[in-house]
């Protein structure tokens, strides 16, 4: 019997916890355990377990794939065992056949064990298609786009909803910049997120956002349209970080707008000016001028990470681009209609919802939103390397023959 066979009885996890990730995720697009191209993927990926176990001194890739495939190894595992069980019951069925009482335990008997293999297979698909999660950070930016002052409060609005979302969600959040309009909407804004699951969960929101409704702004009923911009851009890493003091100048001034008279009386304002490249960021949002410098500082660092990958690659040189495009109102990836009161996620994986106060509020409908988004692209890059695998095992197959 085969190591795999034999150590199908161990637990994953704990059951309650894990049995809300399956209710989490088990929905729309789902691997089709029963292709042959996934079952080989599959039996292929319970061997490498076997040799990196079997692998005294492992690489630190060589843990790190041991990390990410121990736990659907885990699950499958069980289904082996469950096969077997069942099995094991065919074979004692046609044994016993004459014996009614014996037929009717082998009946119940295997009615639990397929009620576990489906919550087993459940389980497993649970584990195939969760993103995986990171550490680290993000700058986000939004933008008014079409549609005047209408364009900006929304933008105000959407900005708010992050900021309620990163507070939700417990992460770190420092409002960076913000132009506001006459009306109290923004030109542009941004801020400064950390935390766990930022990097992924944050850049579901890169794009651009259109809103429905009947402007504030105007007398009457007619629906206006209007667009706002949304850019996710990577922080650097700790390796990253550094930035040559020479190489920029740090200027102070009075904070200038709305804040309160501490702000407008107090040097709190912070204008940095990074020489080499002519980067400019300013931070005048908080009382703290030591504060103010951190979060410019941070944003600074963040811009030049940027520049420096956009020299490197023409690829990652159109990422922001690509991202919020010109902020036409037909390059949209969600629409928000408030006289339906409808929010509408047009990527795949996406859908409608019909409580759009409450997705605005920045919690669980929106986190719901981008797991299910993030589950998709997981789903297409696991459909992905199963071809990629199954190519390259025909051809392996086709050389030896």
């Amino acid at each position: 019997m085969s190591l795999t066979r034999i150590l199908w009885h161990r637990p994953i996890c704990n059951a309650d916890t894990f049995y809300k990730v399956v209710r989490k995720w088990y929905s729309q697009n789902n691997v089709n355990l029963t292709d042959p191209a996934v079952q080989t993927y599959l039996r292929r990926m319970m061997l490498e377990h076997e040799e990196l176990l079997m692998t005294t001194r492992r690489t630190s890739e060589e843990a790190r794939r041991l990390f990410e495939i121990k736990p659907i190894v885990s699950v499958l595992e069980q289904r082996i065992g469950l096969y077997d069980s069942i099995e094991s019951l065919k074979e004692l069925n046609k044994k016993e056949n004459k014996d009614p009482e014996v037929k009717a335990m082998i009946k119940e008997e295997a009615e639990v064990y397929l009620k576990r293999l489906k919550e087993i297979d459940g389980e497993l698909m649970a584990i195939l298609l969760a993103p995986c999660l990171t550490e680290g950070g993000v700058l986000l930016e939004v933008a008014a786009g079409a549609g005047g002052q209408e364009a900006m409060l929304f933008a105000r609005e959407l900005f708010d909803m992050y900021e309620s979302y990163a507070n939700y969600k417990e992460w770190q959040v420092d409002i960076a910049s913000m132009e506001i309009s006459d009306i109290g909407g923004v030109r542009k804004a941004s801020m400064l997120i950390e935390g766990f699951g930022v990097p992924e969960l944050m850049r579901i929101e890169a794009g651009v956002h259109r809103v429905q409704r009947i402007p504030a702004t105007e007398k009457g009923g007619r629906i206006h349209t209007s667009t706002v911009s949304v850019a996710v851009l990577p922080q650097p890493t700790e390796i990253e970080l550094n930035i040559p003091e020479r190489d920029i100048t740090i200027e102070t001034k009075r904070a200038s707008g709305a804040g309160g008279q501490h702000v407008n009386t107090t040097d709190s304002a912070v204008r940095i000016v990074h020489v080499p490249t002519g980067t400019v960021v300013e931070c005048q949002q908080g009382r703290s001028q030591i504060k103010n410098k951190e979060i410019a500082i941070q944003k600074l660092r963040t811009l030049l990470l940027q520049k420096q990958y956009e020299e490197q690659s023409s690829k990652i040189k159109s990422e922001r681009k690509s991202q919020v495009g010109s902020g036409n109102r037909n390059e949209k990836i969600r629409t928000y209609n408030f006289p339906q009161d409808r929010v509408t996620e047009h990527r795949e994986g996406g859908g409608t919802l019909h409580n759009l106060a409450g997705f605005m509020q920045g919690q669980e409908q929106l986190e719901q939103l981008q797991e299910s988004l993030l589950r998709q692209q997981r789903y297409q890059t696991l459909m992905e390397e199963i071809q990629e695998f199954t190519k390259r095992y025909q051809a392996d197959t086709s050389n030896k023959s």
